[in-house]
């Protein structure tokens, strides 16, 4: 379905940048947020974004359902582009029967661009939380050559029973993480309920048909976000349930990792290079509340630039750079109002600039 969006609204919320933690390290680059815009919001409960540049356009995505945050199968994938990050165009929607969609994520690879959704089993919904089963979930994605004509639905052999989230490409493969209950453990449901979930890192030879490589996490698995370093080492960042997330570092070809802990909790992890910088974002537990903050990482060590407008149910950030080198991050967020004074949630973009 082809849908066209009003410009983008900015928001009135300037007083926010008030809020924002920049750090005082002269090696630590200051960053200025600009132009924070409301991208989308239909009604529905809109989350979990990702950005990419892709063919000479931007490309947003995010989940959007009119029953909430929850498992419901009345949830969809929506894509939208856009040349200049301003005005946004949706070019693709698509839904699983019987199955929550969410968390989707971009990859291109093999001359396409792929959209992967991780899927809970929902059947004629809402499932209730007691419920849920990681055993019963599965991959699927959508591509396209030309972000015009998208494929059919396409199952991810070998993802049933994992649920799906970040992916990155090295040499010709692509890989996935996925977590998974220790051993597919019966006789546990409901939303974290197994006793042991690890991570692991799936791999594929065309995208679509995956197979385990090796673990990111051996217990307290949950959202990893990858990368390859030039020298082929892998870099990543796991949030290990409600605990304080890990670092992760790796040689190839990443079976041995080592991990690091961080000192605080970090929800819906986001990890990108910027120039030649590593920027780290998502969900940190304040006394004002969940904020989507973002830093930059220094070796072993987090240092916080900047804090979102945000609030409530929030984070799962997507990144991309300017040609100029500024930065373009999305996120989604609980902390507005509509007009009758029920809360929405939308999804939101700033400009990042780095001061010289």
């Amino acid at each position: 379905m082809m849908r066209f969006l009003k410009l983008p609204f900015t928001l009135a919320v300037a007083i926010w940048l008030t809020g924002i933690a920049i750090a005082e390290d002269a090696a630590t680059p200051k960053v200025r947020v600009e132009n924070i815009r409301r991208a989308y919001h239909n009604g529905e409960h809109n989350a979990f974004t990702d950005l990419i540049r892709w063919q000479g356009k931007f490309w947003l995505t995010f989940r959007s359902c009119p029953d909430g945050h929850m498992v419901n199968p009345t949830s969809s994938i929506r894509v939208l582009n856009s040349d200049d990050a301003q005005t946004w165009t949706e070019v693709h929607q698509f839904s699983v029967p019987r199955r929550d969609v969410r968390d989707p994520h971009f990859l291109e690879f093999q001359g396409k661009l792929f959209i992967y959704t991780g899927t809970w089993w929902s059947g004629d919904g809402p499932l209730p939380r007691d419920q849920y089963n990681l055993n019963q979930h599965l991959g699927y994605a959508v591509f396209s050559e030309n972000g015009e004509k998208w494929s059919d639905l396409q199952v991810l052999e070998g993802t049933y029973g994992h649920y799906i989230w970040r992916a990155a490409t090295h040499e010709g493969k692509a890989y996935l993480c996925g977590r998974r209950k220790l051993a597919y453990a019966e006789g546990e449901s409901g939303a974290g309920a197994a006793p042991v979930v690890q991570s692991v890192m799936l791999e594929s030879e065309n995208g679509l048909a995956w197979r385990f490589h090796s673990l990111f996490q051996e217990s307290r698995g949950d959202e990893t976000a990858f990368r390859f370093e030039p020298d082929g080492s892998l870099l990543a960042v796991s949030r290990t349930g409600g605990q304080p997330a890990q670092l992760v570092r790796a040689p190839k070809p990443w079976v041995e990792k080592t991990r690091t802990e961080f000192p605080e909790y970090i929800g819906g992890p986001l990890l990108a290079k910027w120039g030649e910088r590593t920027l780290v974002g998502g969900r940190r537990n304040t006394k004002e509340g969940p904020k989507t903050v973002l830093y930059w990482l220094n070796g072993e060590t987090l240092t916080d630039f900047a804090t979102l407008p945000s609030g409530g149910d929030n984070s799962y950030p997507g990144f991309v750079e300017y040609d100029d080198g500024r930065g373009l991050i999305s996120w989604y967020s609980s902390h507005e109002k509509d007009a009758e004074g029920k809360v929405i949630t939308a999804i939101y973009l700033a400009d990042l600039v780095l001061e010289k």
